[in-house]
């Protein structure tokens, strides 16, 4: 009888194979091809502006990307533009999640609002920024200046990465309150309400109660935030087209100078898998951040 469970086990198991193959398969074409294309145009001196030229280039293309100083300014760029947009939607979800987790009239009004633009298009949003509210003339914030009697700014000239930073902090913003006015939900009413019977202030709630309740949520918002905060592009190419000079490329926006507007597809092949490296190392340090905060 054993035998005959075993081996029933294993036909079960053999036929949850064959049911997954089909799909397991597509997956792994779907992932591997396009990153094995890359690799390879990657080693290859590949410019569609020199018809004729092609060849094996083995690692030339990536000792020109390293040598590149666009290639060191795009990176500091784009870790400078997701560290403060972390910064601005972590610190601004938590305290907007705490102030709408209150009871006040019109709550549910507000909430909407404050979700609402997340569900913006990112190319609408870089155009409304740029022409409505940023304009050095016709902006909103050029009126707000000249009621107090300030200069107008031109943002995207004298501040452009700080612009960019602001446009992509207002779109992020509602997603991370979202996750953390969920994670509130959560929150024990009994336990907030002894400890204040027990003489703590707000503040102390806040830092020894609320905080460590969103700790995982934090670390969520944190980890699918940074995973499409690296491949910012749209922003970029509406407002600043990655200028003024580099002040504004990141390394999305480098891999497309080089391919679409070089025509080089070795070196912006090479710049994919720099950034595919880059991706990866920051998944792999996220991933280890969320198991930690789960188990604890």
């Amino acid at each position: 009888m054993s035998k005959t469970r075993a081996s029933g086990r294993t036909v079960g198991g053999l036929r949850s194979l064959s049911l997954q193959a089909p799909a397991v398969t597509l997956l792994l074409l779907w992932m591997l091809v396009p990153l094995g294309m890359t690799v390879w145009f990657s080693l290859q001196r590949y410019n569609l502006l020199m018809p004729g030229m092609e060849g094996f280039a083995g690692l030339e293309n990536y000792e020109y990307l390293f040598s590149d100083p666009a290639l060191w300014r795009a990176m500091g760029n784009t870790l400078l533009l997701v560290g403060s947009v972390l910064a601005i939607t972590v610190v601004g979800g938590v305290l907007l999640a705490v102030l709408f987790q209150q009871e006040f009239p019109g709550r549910g009004i507000a909430r909407v609002l404050a979700i609402s633009p997340f569900f913006v298009m990112p190319t609408v949003s870089a155009l409304v920024w740029k022409n409505m509210m940023m304009h050095p003339s016709n902006g909103v914030l050029a009126w707000l200046a000249g009621i107090f009697g300030l200069p107008a700014v031109d943002w995207f000239s004298s501040l452009p990465l700080t612009s960019i930073i602001i446009i992509v902090a207002w779109q992020w913003l509602p997603f991370a309150l979202l996750i953390l006015l969920t994670a509130m939900q959560s929150l024990d009413d009994d336990q907030v309400e002894a400890a204040r019977m027990d003489g703590a202030g707000p503040i102390a709630v806040f830092f020894y109660i609320t905080l460590p309740h969103l700790k995982r949520a934090i670390s969520v918002v944190i980890m699918i935030q940074m995973i499409f905060l690296l491949t910012i592009f749209a922003e970029i190419y509406v407002t600043t087209s990655g200028g003024p000079g580099l002040a504004t490329t990141n390394l999305a926006f480098l891999i497309y100078i080089q391919a679409l507007l070089d025509f080089d597809v070795g070196l912006a092949s090479a710049g994919g898998v720099v950034a595919i490296i880059l991706a990866n190392i920051v998944a792999i340090f996220l991933v280890r951040l969320v198991a930690k905060n789960l188990e604890s």
